[in-house]
């Protein structure tokens, strides 16, 4: 079976946020910019969602929804077959995407006043909802060798107070798009370990994966860390559905299950008919497309950090997972007003900024190369230009 990534689909005017709000977030006009982002990708989701949909609307009843079940099995088989991990599907709370699920966490297993660690730069949607919760934020920044992230569990280790209650991960890691390796996840679960820490690992970018590289799930690499571990995993990113805003929290243990549960029912959470209905369809019949999407999203990644890279003082981190191209560009000595400036008006391009990202994030900036192999190229000529005394 064969899927177009090349034809262009027109987003614009669609009530696409990725889309439809760069001229306000970032000055670039929608109608010649380009749109390189928020995370999601500008391919048609995989055939088998869109017939479960369409089947879906031909019934003409939309009512309220229940029996997660076909989903939850579908999951199952997925991460058993793509991941070899097992789980048993009563360890799994749905919930309204991973922002929502990691929020339901942050309450369920901290008070206000106590700490969620973080290593940075680290994804940017949960730093507002820790504050937004009264927690505190214990930022690790990490190490930056040769263009590639390594953890500094000394220093993690110098600050802690013992007021932390939860570590937050990120795996692959996002911005960096780093797979960690085996013994990396076992320094974090032995790190909770030894400290009684909760350990959230959001896994959203597992199937995300590039040749040579190899994800690890942390409750496979670490098993015994299970009686403290929350995985979230979500078809969102590998299928391109994060409009449906759906997700799920594994969660082994069963105390801590129940003190979600009681997070979930205070906040009166209920996922809809359609986020189920989708990611059952893809787990079930979406093996091939995502080997494929994965095929072409490699040969962008290869084409933009090979573009981004001429530049002098300019260096794109080799991203090993993820379809997002993290660049650093401290070397050039500008500002990081000077760097958008050149992206934004010069270039055209809606890109996200590293500071975002937390501590270490400074002159960083991230691009989502999930687009037409065309429009990856047109990006690289922009930004050729615009950086043209740098060449």
């Amino acid at each position: 079976m064969t899927f177009d990534f090349d034809t262009p689909i027109d987003r614009r005017n669609t009530h696409s946020s990725k889309w439809d709000r760069i001229e306000q977030l970032y000055g670039v006009n929608p109608d010649t910019g380009l749109s390189m982002w928020t995370a999601d990708m500008d391919y048609a989701a995989a055939p088998a969602i869109t017939e479960a949909l369409a089947a879906r609307v031909a019934h003409g009843v939309h009512g309220y929804f229940t029996n997660d079940r076909p989903y939850l099995e579908a999951m199952q088989g997925w991460m058993q077959r793509r991941h070899n991990w097992h789980l048993e599907t009563d360890w799994v709370i749905n919930c309204t995407g991973l922002v929502n699920a990691f929020a339901h966490c942050v309450q369920a297993y901290s008070e206000p006043g106590e700490g969620i660690i973080q290593f940075t730069p680290f994804y940017h949607s949960f730093a507002p909802v820790t504050r937004a919760n009264g927690r505190e934020i214990v930022q690790i920044p990490m190490q930056n060798e040769s263009g590639r992230y390594l953890l500094d569990m000394d220093t993690l280790e110098s600050r802690m107070s013992g007021r932390e209650r939860v570590l937050a991960w990120c795996s692959p890691h996002n911005p960096g798009g780093r797979v960690w390796r085996v013994e990396e996840l076992r320094q974090v679960a032995d790190f909770c370990v030894k400290h009684d820490l909760i350990l959230v690992s959001d896994e959203i970018h597992c199937d995300l994966v590039f040749p040579g590289h190899t994800h690890t799930t942390i409750s496979n690499a670490a098993p015994y860390i299970a009686d403290r571990l929350v995985t979230l995993v979500s078809a969102s990113k590998t299928f391109n559905i994060a409009g449906a805003e759906f997700g799920s929290a594994v969660i082994p243990n069963p105390e801590l299950r129940r003190k979600f549960r009681a997070v979930y029912a205070a906040n009166c959470t209920q996922t809809a008919l359609y986020g189920p209905l989708m990611a059952e369809a893809a787990f079930r019949h979406g093996d091939a497309w995502v080997d494929a999407v994965v095929q072409y999203l490699d040969g962008n990644r290869k084409l933009f950090e090979a573009g981004v890279s001429e530049f002098a003082g300019v260096q794109a981190m080799q991203v090993e997972a993820t379809y997002l191209s993290w660049v650093d560009f401290s070397g050039t000595g500008m500002s990081q007003d000077e760097i958008h400036r050149r992206i934004a008006k010069d270039a055209g391009i809606a890109a996200s900024s590293g500071p975002s990202f937390g501590p270490g994030g400074e002159n960083f900036m991230r691009f989502n190369f999930a687009m037409t192999r065309a429009n990856i190229a047109e990006a690289v000529a922009r930004l050729q230009d615009a950086f043209r005394d740098l060449q």
